[in-house]
């Protein structure tokens, strides 16, 4: 109740929110001018998510691009379209409820970190696993991913449907350190620096459009009439794009040129609904401990966006917004998507622009009928990559500073080890794909030293998305003086090493049984782990012994 009567003086106090529209029986005004900039920042954001996704399978993978453009794009567009017409009509619900007519939807979109999560530990390793290991042609290798993504998505979504009605639970359990440490890595490793090397290979163009996005969305520098960030990067950076190309300057070509022949209305995604994939579960089961920290990462993201809303003036359900996410996911994996969606944090800054619902009902019209309908292949042909990549850059910019300002001061550590190995996987990367070639390997190596540093490096790397949340919860725990749960969470990956879910000495991260060969190689990790944690649980014990603060500061720091 007292709860009930702060939010509302909230809402009164907020200077943007008139006292009169919380009272008005006016017809909710679902359409605005700031719409149109709104429209142009979250349609922006996705079309970016989707030329991510398949530029990355091509071009880091040589996966099929044309294959990724007819069977995965349009899921992963209709994810986008059923999630964003539920947030257009729940915010009809919510001005109703409040009888007010300045709603602003929640928006939806593709989940930047898995976007890259699912290409990198997902679909790409999948795709050569069919090639190497199965022995599959190109096409059919693609098919092969595309079953285990499939499945990624769907379990990714029943996992946000039982998370829905427990999402609360869900945000006190997990350590915040742990878990937007963990974002953190993802947003600075893989959001940021890598699409910086492609931005970068047209510098002229993209550090122009790079400053454009960073000075209007940062530095929250207003551009002539008010054209929204993105697009201005867009105009100005793709203007200057095609004037280089038309002077003939080497290497300006956009992303999927010569590669896709366009197709109205692709077929090939309708082959979700014939459930060969169902047979690929067995397989796609390997990748879940890679799949759920995302899911779970998305949860909690949709429920600080959810706080981040009501702050603006705008108090949806914490259990409807997950439980649309949850259904909009569902509805991406079953038509054959590969990407889950999430709320975006960008609500704040559009009702500041001053839209209300009719960007999310146009970005879900744009983006569902060029995934569907085909025309998605001209944004990916004609949209340089150095013009519209900079928004990855500035998402991840945002999502590191939100990981320390949403985190106390004094787990500020815990966020910085959680970066750590994402460091090992960004410095394993690219030694992967040339070991990856079947005329070299580790084990060729001259200099047993680097050799020995490698095998290391590869051995951090795998699994370091969940290495990067357990690492830093057990930190925010010490620091904390939770010893006892420090340890287990220590003892945790202990157990998970011997199994192959963190530090597997394999490249692809496949799981293994503790008596194989694998689990022996990793062997005094495991052991590591449990002295670790042995010893942890042990000083707790000690300290309780001697009347020194210990696990029962807990109730001490739950309250600052």
């Amino acid at each position: 109740m007292v709860a009930q009567l702060r939010r509302k003086l909230r809402l009164l106090s907020l200077p943007h929110v008139a006292r009169s529209h919380l009272v008005s029986n006016d017809r909710y005004r679902w359409f605005a001018v700031g719409d149109i900039n709104a429209f142009f920042g979250l349609m922006l954001d996705n079309v970016a998510g989707l030329i991510l996704v398949v530029s990355l399978l091509a071009g880091v993978f040589q996966f099929p691009a044309e294959f990724a453009v007819q069977a995965m794009v349009p899921g992963t567009a209709i994810g986008v379209f059923v999630g964003d017409l539920m947030f257009f009509a729940l915010a009809f619900w919510l001005a109703k409820r409040t009888r007010r007519s300045d709603v602003t939807a929640m928006p939806l979109g593709l989940d930047t970190p898995s976007t890259f999560g699912m290409v990198f530990f997902v679909l790409g390793p999948a795709f050569i696993d069919g090639k190497v290991r199965l022995g599959l042609d190109e096409m059919e290798a693609a098919r092969f991913a595309w079953h285990i993504g499939i499945w990624a998505i769907v379990m990714s979504g029943l996992f946000k449907v039982v998370c829905s009605p427990v999402s609360g639970w869900i945000r006190r359990s997990v350590p915040r350190a742990g878990l937007l440490g963990s974002l953190a890595a993802i947003a600075l490793v893989l959001i940021s620096f890598l699409p910086l090397l492609d931005i970068l290979k047209t510098p002229l163009v993209g550090l122009v459009a790079l400053a454009i996005v960073l000075t209007s969305l940062i530095g929250r520098v207003p551009l002539p009439l008010r054209v929204p960030g993105t697009l201005g990067a867009l105009i100005v950076a793709g203007g200057m794009f095609y004037v280089l190309r038309a002077f003939g300057v080497e290497g300006y070509v956009a992303s999927g040129e010569h590669s896709i022949t366009p197709t109205m209305f692709p077929s090939m995604w309708l082959e979700a609904f014939e459930f060969q994939w169902l047979d690929r579960f067995s397989e796609a089961m390997k990748y879940m401990p890679i799949v759920l920290p995302f899911a779970i990462g998305t949860v909690v993201g949709g429920i600080d966006c959810t706080e981040s809303a009501a702050a603006a003036g705008d108090e949806y359900p914490t259990g409807t917004v997950i439980f649309v996410e949850a259904i909009a996911t569902l509805a991406a994996g079953l038509c054959g998507g590969v990407v889950q969606t999430t709320p975006y944090i960008g609500h704040p800054a559009y009702k500041q622009m001053g839209g209300r619902s009719a960007y999310t009902l146009a970005t879900a019209l744009l983006i569902g009928t060029a995934g569907v309908g085909g025309y998605f292949v001209y944004f990916y042909q004609i949209i340089p990559e150095a013009a519209v990549f900079p928004i990855l850059i500035f998402v991840g910019l945002e999502i590191t500073a939100q990981s320390f300002s949403a985190t106390p001061t004094r787990h500020y550590a815990a966020v910085a080890l959680a970066c750590v190995p994402a460091l090992a996987f960004l410095a394993n990367s690219f030694p992967s794909q040339i070991f990856g070639d079947p005329a070299y390997s580790i084990e060729g190596l001259g200099d047993p030293g680097l050799r020995d540093k490698l095998q290391t490096l590869l051995i951090l790397s795998n699994g370091f998305i969940l290495t990067s949340l357990l690492w830093a919860s057990a930190l925010a725990s010490i620091i904390d003086q939770r010893l006892r749960r420090a340890g287990g969470l220590f003892l945790l990956c202990g157990l998970l090493t011997v199994f192959g879910v963190i530090h597997s000495p394999v490249p692809g991260s496949p799981l293994y049984w503790p008596w194989s060969a694998e689990a022996a190689m990793v062997r005094q990790f495991a052991l590591g782990y449990a002295v670790t944690g042995l010893l942890l649980v042990a000083w707790s014990y000690w300290l309780s012994a001697i009347g020194a603060p210990s696990d029962s500061r807990a109730e001490e720091v739950e309250s600052e």
